[in-house]
């Protein structure tokens, strides 16, 4: 059995495992909350660190913080915020709606850190105090969404947009190295008319330059930060200046346009931003859903299907069928779309409560969207890399289907009619035979003219002229 050692709270001694940096609030909450086994993640771990050497910075700048005690607290939330003592974070993510045993979590991790770094006792609050100094012109209830913001914002910028960014180019890499290649459209699941690869892919492309847009939207809309307000808004305890110098900081660090909230009634009450960038990361997976369900048909078969493409084969696809291989990261990226869209809707329930002036539930949205930007992340970087880098065109079965396809009759409809067309098209229906065949049967124009007509590479181009890029 380990060994303890008492640590006190304001409800009085609280036995901590000896080895943890945590104290006696952190503790009640560890023994409050046994629910999922849910932590907060990485990067709001470093947020909080952060926010914490932010504020000592601040508090030291405006006479409120000693220098000896502000160089101890910003070393040891500079190990907070670089992962160093992630350990001494265990608090479940269902818990107090505020997030307040999470914030006091970051302030007895950080106090106690800074008394080993003292060579004082771990517990005694020497040099350091968790809630008068860590905690210094700070409530749980406008560090914990300044951390959500600062968190959400962060993953964004470095992890996802660099991976849309990714996918979007090995999309158009694809649209470029498809461009000859001419395949037959499909509207309502039907033959429509003749489509280049290139341009399927193009368009495939064009999502994800709208899904960066989005990206960088959804880190607008959180650029407001809560901290200053302390416990209700007002910023009771807090030097007027202490959050602006603090958010500062933040914004120094982390090179995103942070700034104080406008109202921090607002800031603190309503979850209206990240609700609002949770709904443009749930736009990204829609969108994300469509292309990867494309792809996972238009690769279909191989021969008893469309079989337009081919995808690289990443792993054996039954353990039944010798040689079958499955769409397996199409479908691992459309799991993780379906996740991002039903966390939007948590966040959306989160947002939705906030009581008077406060949000009371920010742990599990700070989970859910964070959850959302690290799925959307790891997916599509490996679906670009392991998937569309390696796809391959089926150049004989894109031609064979545009040659059978009744949709080929569309543009004679201009030069014969609309019903004559439809004949030809209902005959090549019912006989099997070729749109091509049954004009060339019945002389429905000149060879020369038929040809021109018929011509599937003139009918990808609008109004007949082309183009020669994607």
């Amino acid at each position: 059995m380990s060994s303890t050692r008492i640590e006190k709270d304001s409800m009085g001694d609280m036995a901590v495992p000896s080895s943890a940096l945590y104290g006696a609030s952190t503790q009640r909450a560890v023994l409050n909350f046994p629910i999922s086994g849910y932590r907060f993640p990485r990067e709001f771990i470093r947020a909080l660190g952060l926010i914490k050497m932010a504020a000592a910075r601040a508090n030291q700048a405006l006479g409120k913080l000693d220098e000896s005690r502000a160089d101890l607290i910003a070393q040891a939330a500079a190990e907070v915020s670089a992962g160093v003592l992630d350990e001494h974070f265990p608090v479940d993510i269902f818990q107090t709606g505020s997030g307040t045993s999470t914030n006091m979590n970051a302030n007895e991790v950080i106090a106690n850190r800074c008394s080993q770094i003292a060579g004082k006792p771990i517990g005694s609050r020497e040099p350091v105090h968790p809630n008068d100094h860590v905690n210094m012109g700070q409530s749980s209830n406008d560090v914990i969404p300044t951390a959500i913001h600062v968190a959400t914002a962060e993953a964004i910028k470095t992890s996802l947009l660099p991976a849309l960014q990714a996918l979007e180019a090995a999309l158009r890499r694809k649209s470029m190295e498809f461009w000859e290649i001419i395949k037959i459209g499909r509207t309502h699941l039907m033959d429509a008319t003749p489509v280049r690869l290139g341009q399927e892919f193009a368009g495939y492309a064009k999502q994800l330059e709208y899904a960066r847009l989005r990206g960088s939207n959804a880190i607008s809309a959180i650029e407001e930060l809560a901290l200053g307000g302390t416990a209700v808004g007002t910023g009771l305890n807090a030097h007027p200046e202490f959050a602006r110098r603090a958010i500062a900081i933040i914004a120094d660090e982390t090179e995103i346009g942070f700034r104080e909230a406008a109202d921090h009634f607002e800031a603190q009450g309503a979850k209206d931003g990240l609700v609002q960038a949770s709904s443009q990361l749930k736009t990204i997976a829609v969108s994300l859903f469509k292309l990867a369900n494309d792809i996972r048909w238009l690769s279909s078969g191989p021969r008893c299907g469309i079989g337009e493409i081919q995808l690289p084969a990443t792993q054996p696809g039954s353990s039944i069928m010798p040689g079958k291989v499955n769409p397996v990261m199409c479908e691992a990226l459309m799991q993780v779309c379906t996740q991002v869209i039903g966390n939007d809707t948590t966040i959306s329930w989160c947002g939705a409560n906030g009581n008077f002036e406060l949000n009371v539930m920010m742990p599990v949205l700070a989970h859910n969207i964070l959850e959302s930007v690290r799925l959307l992340t790891n997916s599509v970087t490996v679906f670009a890399e392991r998937c569309v880098g390696g796809i391959a065109a089926n150049k004989a079965r894109c031609e064979e289907l545009v040659e059978y396809s009744m949709a080929m009759v569309t543009s004679l409809a201009p030069i014969i009619g609309y019903d004559r067309a439809a004949q030809i098209a209902k005959e090549s229906a019912k006989t099997g035979r070729t749109v091509r065949q049954i004009c060339e049967e019945q002389n429905v124009l000149p060879a020369r003219e038929l040809a021109i007509a018929l011509d599937p590479v003139e009918m990808t181009k609008p109004g007949g002229e082309g183009s020669a890029g994607g």
